[in-house]
């Protein structure tokens, strides 16, 4: 997979979100990002999903224009912001709601990411007695579970206790092995520095790589 970023710029409501970003991202590789909230690193996320439009520029996924040639990224796991899901349903439920919408993964696969970041399956309780871990937790698997090509995590440590940022790593790495091109966005540079391959740090809009 290449992903490339050409000269985009993004205003929303008269202000500049990203100025002239031009980047280039390949499968097997984990990029991070790092920056203080409003930085525009969660506008880079969305840009890349197809969730927002560049004012100027253009993004390409393996050559496709994103809004022109294909709306979004045929393969494409996000958590962007706050996970949300159905509170009156099961965790499981919900993943195989989301899992009918493209057909790409049944029940097995669905289990399977459930048991990856520490839920259980079998779990009746419904989604709105999760704690923030728990829901989480979830939002990760929703992420994983169809195997994508990119994955999109922002601030995907948010409500994790220890134990669940050393699975989160630990998925991380096994995605990007399995060739996946992997975006995170994370104001914790510890973090960044155990799981990313390269580092940019992301300011009032402008994105500039930074020396590991």
């Amino acid at each position: 997979m290449l992903i490339e970023i050409n000269d985009v710029s993004k205003k929303i409501k008269g202000a500049l979100i990203l100025k002239h970003v031009t980047l280039q991202f390949k499968g097997g590789l984990v990029y991070g990002f790092q920056g203080p909230n409003g930085s525009g690193k969660t506008m880079l996320l969305r840009l890349v999903a197809g969730l927002i439009l560049p004012t100027e520029g253009e993004v390409l996924i393996d050559g496709a224009r994103l809004g022109r040639d294909i709306d979004f990224p045929p393969s494409v796991g996000l958590l962007i912001e706050n996970p949300a899901f159905l509170p009156g349903y099961t965790g499981k439920r919900n993943l195989e709601l989301l899992a009918d919408l493209r057909g790409r993964v049944g029940d097995r696969e669905i289990c399977e990411a459930i048991c990856d970041v520490g839920l259980d399956p079998e779990d009746k309780r419904k989604y709105r007695k999760y704690s923030l871990g728990m829901k989480q937790r979830l939002g990760v698997a929703a992420a994983i579970m169809e195997k994508p090509d990119l994955l999109l995590l922002d601030e995907p440590t948010n409500a994790l206790d220890e134990k669940g940022v050393e699975m989160l790593c630990a998925l991380i790495r096994r995605e990007r092995d399995r060739g996946a091109c992997v975006l995170v966005a994370c104001h914790d540079r510890e973090i960044l520095d155990r799981l990313a391959d390269e580092i940019y740090t992301v300011q009032e809009g402008c994105v500039e790589r930074r020396p590991l």
